[in-house]
């Protein structure tokens, strides 16, 4: 007998029989979450969302239904990129006047220009300087933000920040969020996916930048690494579908049976739709993966064939970037590559402490094409309107050099930018100082990100909240405001 006709005759234990559902059970169950509905929910499309997330549904309509995140991990100067500082020549070699904050490593230099041009883009005007000249022929998509602030100069803490509001541990991640307020679209794709290719690090802080906290489990990232093969660990299926079918209809029964009975039925019906998910997955991810649809011009476009080792790795991140969205992941992040220069190491590529000139070059040469490539291509694809793409690390960097060659991290007024769905492309919001260290005008901060995000998403980031430890806990924490002004 064939192994394939011996697995497709195992036999399995009788399913448990149903558990009657007292009323102490019934109160139980619907006290602790939102039980069958949840399955329900995902068997029928609407993939579970639960009632508390639904009521977060702002009554503005939704401008964008899907979030591309590129997160430049390490900290991409502002003075170097989207906030022109002229006075910085003029000043080159003087001390910054006024009080200066303590840095990372409190190694304070002087005045340091930026060695990359700036100049007007666009119909709309908007400086960006020759490190991004890709990106910068989309200037009239963009909304530059350069009044961003955060709470943090460790990358750690900062990197926790930017994606959970809290510098700790436990909290989950704004994917997270966005998947529990809006439900999953795709049956077979997770809603929260983070894309990793060639050496691309985790970055500090850990995979909890990524997690799921307090939320139920299945909100959580996926990593998916999008030039290996396979691209999930133990993806390709060991035994055929039908005994895995039958496996899993049994495992959901027992879940099913022990939740009728537990105080935290929540996490078990999440576990049952990630186990719905990893199934569904074993045939959706090689299709993801597998790029040979895409044209020729495309793949010249993104840069995929580039000789460059880790452009051409980043730039299969932008395009499966492009391809998750279309198949409805709610929730998509990028991770960049490093050089390891001047600090610039796995987890923190755009780390440069020192030799930011060339480190910054590399870097920028890295994700400046395929960034452009996704948003052109979204935007033919008429994908962009609905896409809400985001650009920013967790903090910037001093306009004083560090070393005589670096620059340290200022969270004290940095740049970030968002495109597509709900954003006024042209626009540019706040100001930092004269030399680019602190924001100055229209001052944001990272908790406004989110707000915004949130509502382009049509929810109102005050009412979208989770119960946990005796409080109504928000990724906004009690803080951020809607950046009205960046919207169309």
């Amino acid at each position: 007998m064939s192994t394939d006709a011996a697995s497709a005759r195992t036999i399995l234990p009788a399913a448990p029989a149903a558990v009657a559902l007292t009323r102490r059970h019934w109160l139980a169950r619907s006290s602790a979450g939102f039980g069958m509905t949840a399955l329900a929910g995902l068997l029928a499309g609407a993939a579970g969302r639960p009632e508390a997330a639904a009521a977060a549904v702002s009554a503005a309509a939704p401008r964008a239904r899907r979030v591309i995140f590129l997160f430049m991990s390490g900290g991409v100067s502002q003075v170097d990129s989207f906030d022109p500082k002229p006075l910085l020549a003029a000043r080159a070699g003087q001390p910054l006047p006024g009080r200066i904050e303590r840095t990372q490593f409190n190694n304070v230099g002087q005045l340091m220009p930026s060695p990359w041009e700036f100049r007007p883009r666009g119909q709309c005007g908007t400086e960006i300087s020759e490190l991004f000249p890709e990106i910068a022929r989309h200037a009239d998509k963009l909304a530059v933000v350069r009044s961003m602030t955060a709470k943090f100069s460790e990358h750690a803490q900062g990197n926790l920040f930017l994606h959970t509001g809290f510098p700790f541990l436990g909290s989950p991640s704004a994917g997270a969020w966005a998947v529990y307020g809006l439900g999953r679209e795709s049956e077979e794709l997770p809603g929260y996916v983070v894309l990793k290719s060639g050496d691309a690090g985790i970055p500090h802080g850990g995979v909890a930048c990524f997690g799921n906290g307090f939320l139920p489990s299945d909100t959580g990232a996926s990593l998916l690494a999008c030039d290996a093969d396979p691209a999930v660990k133990d993806i390709r299926p060991w035994e055929p579908p039908g005994p895995q079918r039958r496996r899993l209809d049994y495992v959901a029964a027992l879940n099913r049976r022990f939740g009728a009975t537990a105080a935290a039925a929540d996490a078990i019906e999440a576990a049952i739709r990630t186990h719905e998910t990893a199934f569904r997955m074993q045939a959706a991810v090689p299709a993801l993966a597998d790029i040979a649809d895409e044209s020729a011009a495309t793949r010249a476009a993104y840069g995929l064939d580039c000789p460059e080792p880790k452009q051409a790795a980043f730039a299969r991140q932008c395009l499966l970037a492009r391809r998750l969205v279309e198949r409805g992941v709610r929730f998509v992040e990028l991770s960049c590559l490093a050089y390891n220069i001047g600090g610039g190491n796995g987890a923190n590529p755009w780390d440069h402490h020192g030799e930011i000139r060339k480190g910054h070059e590399q870097m920028a040469r890295q994700v400046d094409r395929p960034i452009a490539a996704l948003l052109a291509d979204l935007a033919d694809r008429g994908l962009l309107d609905e896409t809400l793409v985001v650009w920013a690390g967790e903090f910037g960097r001093t306009p004083f050099s560090q070393g005589g060659s670096g620059r340290d991290h200022d969270p004290y007024g940095f740049s970030v930018w968002l495109a597509g769905g709900g954003v006024k492309g042209g626009t540019v919001l706040g100001s930092t100082d004269e030399f680019g260290y602190r924001a100055v005008e229209d001052v944001v901060t990272l908790y406004d990100l989110w707000a915004t995000v949130l509502h382009c998403l049509g929810i109102d980031h005050e009412n979208l909240t989770f119960r946990h430890g005796g409080r109504d806990m928000r990724l906004t924490d009690v803080h951020g405001h809607v950046m009205h002004k960046i919207l169309a």
